[in-house]
């Protein structure tokens, strides 16, 4: 059915995607009208489907439309590298999106970031901040090219290996009756309000695997999907918390929260996720070993 799929048809459908008009994206491809319209009823023809709803002169994306899009950028992507492989450039090309969880996004990303657009002179990328679930599931997608989480994920279609490693905590408001920096036996909280991050979270992960099973009883005070908020609550006597030191530092720094010492292994590993059928890309293959190398200077 689609085995005469052009790269060129690709290349109309992605800049329709961008441009939403048959008007924009002729000038974009410095083609005609005609050219760009035919080019896109041929691909629909081929797949048997409407890719764009027709709404006053604008393309919007349908549902067909937003299943080809990851797979016509990848396609698209590998083509543009194609055409660099053999240029006498050695400089990086192309756009890397980078998908990261709460405490990788906001406490480490950054600084790896901009390390590695000082290191290559690459500067093309962006960065969305989720979930770890999330993460995974714009990975699985294509919606993402790489992805650095917290807590493994086993999924069938993603690699992940190990690239960095973190120290979880649990933190408590500084007037608590339990003394910070002493270890105490887990027993001391039975009984306990937790606040906890959403489900997929990688600290929540955490703490149900590691410390909820040793509580006999404990309870859930409140959920919440921002860290932020989450060492507010702690700080305000609303209950405790379990998440990377990394996060609760600045925090803990102020006096606004205290950090309770628990017999407790409470190191876990930052992965690096990647699609198996994912095409890596000089760029994508450059930033890998770079997260491999690197080491956040405290």
């Amino acid at each position: 059915m689609a085995s005469h799929i052009s790269l060129k048809q690709l290349k109309v459908f992605s800049t329709l995607t961008q441009h939403k008009t048959l008007t924009a994206a002729a000038d974009s491809l410095f083609l005609s009208k005609a050219a760009v319209s035919m080019a896109l009823a041929e691909l629909e023809k081929q797949l048997g489907h409407h890719l764009f709803d027709r709404v006053n002169n604008r393309l919007l994306l349908n549902q067909e439309g937003h299943k080809l899009q990851p797979l016509a950028d990848e396609l698209l992507n590998r083509a543009s590298d194609i055409e660099h492989l053999f240029s006498d450039a050695q400089a990086l090309s192309g756009q890397l999106r980078i998908g990261a969880s709460d405490t990788l996004g906001n406490q480490v990303a950054p600084y790896l970031l901009s390390d590695f657009r000082r290191h290559t002179g690459h500067e093309r990328q962006s960065l969305f901040i989720s979930n770890s679930a999330e993460i995974c599931d714009k990975l699985v997608d294509y919606e993402l090219d790489i992805a650095l989480i917290e807590g493994k994920i086993q999924h069938p279609e993603l690699d992940a290996t190990p690239f960095s490693a973190d120290e979880m905590c649990v933190i408590c408001p500084p007037n608590h009756p339990l003394p910070a920096n002493v270890e105490i036996p887990l027993r001391e909280l039975e009984v306990s309000s937790w606040i906890l991050r959403e489900p997929g979270s990688g600290s929540r992960e955490f703490f149900v695997r590691l410390i909820a099973p040793r509580l006999e009883q404990w309870h859930e005070a409140f959920q919440l999907n921002n860290t932020e908020a989450l060492i507010n609550s702690v700080s305000a006597g609303l209950g405790l918390a379990c998440l990377s030191r990394l996060s609760a530092e600045p925090a803990i720094r102020d006096g606004r929260v205290k950090v309770l010492k628990l017999p407790l292994n409470m190191s876990r590993r930052f992965w690096l996720l990647v699609h198996k059928e994912k095409y890596l890309s000089p760029l994508l293959r450059s930033f890998i070993d770079f997260c491999h190398q690197w080491q956040r200077e405290h």
